[in-house]
């Protein structure tokens, strides 16, 4: 892999024992500052302009056998879709990026992901995409030790503090935690006021952010959370027979979900079958079209809402706009969207770290820090390197499953703001598990 970078003449008016040890020390530190890993003089393997260079950026989601497949696999068309655009303009500094050589499926598996990293490491520049909290917890210490920085495929609130992402993920997005305050704070205007409060979530990070998000919303609004249920994929756990009967024995009025699409799918059909009243309020993740799909696709459509920290299919927002046009028919699952917005925090890096040289890992971790995203209306604007979130700009699209939409579902609400984050207090992350 051939590498570029500037070569400076040293003019010095020292003895020439002095002028060669000079240069030696200074030839270190050129090679140093080169262009580094996963950047070429070559073209893409599918260049659009074969004079360009290329800048590879990884990829480690759940594209093919994990319970975020489908979303894995739409998030990936999406950063295809808006790198391929990037290319179409002109590229970054003279080169074009790929995100599709060292793509990998990991199936959402912690160990897979963590084998999946290290064969990628040495030749790519940074990770366009880790999908999963656990999965990236897992890398961190290795990426660290690399300097590889990676857009995030997670909305866990730890990403927003510094000492525990360590200034390695670019977070895009409410958490989370915040993301359930800001759906409660929704739903209670927009149905009614909570008696109580089911939560069912997965173990782990993503699941005990969104629960630790309802809990603290609860505590801080005076409702009670008659349960809070940890469970799995149906891949661990067989099925959510025993999450179903917790809830019907405790009579929350609204069960807040952070699961998988299959399990939140099995969740909603067997309380309704049993008699559940209730309503039901989903994490992003708990969305797939598919649910339409299910033999519980009426319950769905008639009593779940799902929240979303970016502007969705039918958003008016500009870089919406734009995400529909790269695009020649409705992609097959909205996180289309959200990959093609996760993807502004990385161009804005590469173009900030290449404006000030040469493209190394060390130039992007130089840049990250003061960097602020714009994502053209998508989401609110995000600065990075500070030592906590703005919490006063976090807001939520709101969205609704409906059969005659395009993606199967449409937005409610595409800029809501709730009064309950700015009366919590967070100083780290919600969950740390």
């Amino acid at each position: 892999m051939r590498t570029i970078g500037r070569r400076h003449r040293l003019f010095h008016t020292a003895v020439i024992g002095s002028v060669l040890g000079l240069a030696l020390v200074t030839g270190c530190t050129d090679a140093a500052e080169q262009a580094g890993p996963g950047v070429t003089d070559a073209p893409c393997p599918q260049a659009l302009d074969e004079s360009k260079g290329c800048i590879y950026l990884g990829v480690l989601s759940d594209l093919a056998d994990g319970p975020f497949t489908a979303l894995g696999s739409s998030i990936h068309d999406g950063q295809r879709a808006f790198w391929h655009a990037v290319n179409a303009a002109g590229g970054i500094a003279g080169r074009e990026v790929d995100i599709s050589t060292y793509a990998r499926n990991t199936g959402y598996d912690p160990q897979r992901h963590r084998a999946e990293y290290a064969r990628i490491e040495p030749h790519v520049l940074a990770l366009a995409m880790s999908f999963g909290t656990a999965q990236t917890m897992g890398v961190l210490p290795e990426m660290e030790a690399a300097g590889v920085v990676t857009g995030a495929g997670t909305l866990w609130s730890g990403w927003q503090y510094p000492d525990t992402d360590r200034n390695l993920v670019l977070d895009y997005g409410f958490s989370y935690c915040a993301e359930a305050v800001l759906g409660l704070d929704w739903f209670s205007g927009a149905h009614y006021l909570p008696s109580g409060i089911g939560i069912v979530a997965y173990r782990g990070n993503y699941g005990g952010d969104y629960a630790s998000g309802a809990m603290r919303w609860a505590a801080a609004n005076g409702i009670p959370v008659t349960a809070r249920i940890d469970t799995g994929p149906n891949s661990e756990v067989g099925n959510q027979d025993g999450p179903v009967a917790t809830i019907l024995a405790s009579k929350p009025d609204v069960v807040v979900l952070a699961t998988g699409p299959v399990e939140a799918a099995e969740i909603i059909g067997k309380l309704v079958a049993g008699g559940y009243q209730g309503r039901f309020l989903g994490s992003t993740p708990t969305w797939n079209s598919a649910l339409l799909r299910t033999p519980a696709a009426e319950a769905i459509t008639a009593l779940y809402n799902y929240t979303s920290p970016f502007d969705g299919w039918d958003g008016h927002s500009a870089g919406a706009a734009k995400a529909r046009a790269a695009t020649t028919e409705p992609p097959a699952n909205w996180g289309y969207n959200l990959g093609w917005a996760t993807s502004y925090p990385m161009k804005e890096l590469l173009t900030a770290a290449a404006a000030q040289g040469p493209l190394t890992r060390a130039a992007l971790r130089r840049a990250l820090s003061g960097l602020t995203v714009d994502s053209e209306g998508m989401a609110p604007q995000r600065r990075y390197g500070t030592d906590r979130p703005d919490l006063a700009a976090e807001r939520a699209v709101i969205s609704v499953p409906d059969p005659d939409a395009p993606l199967g579902s449409r937005t409610l609400a595409a800029d809501y703001r709730g009064p309950t984050l700015e009366r919590i207090t967070f100083s780290g992350p919600c969950a740390r598990l």
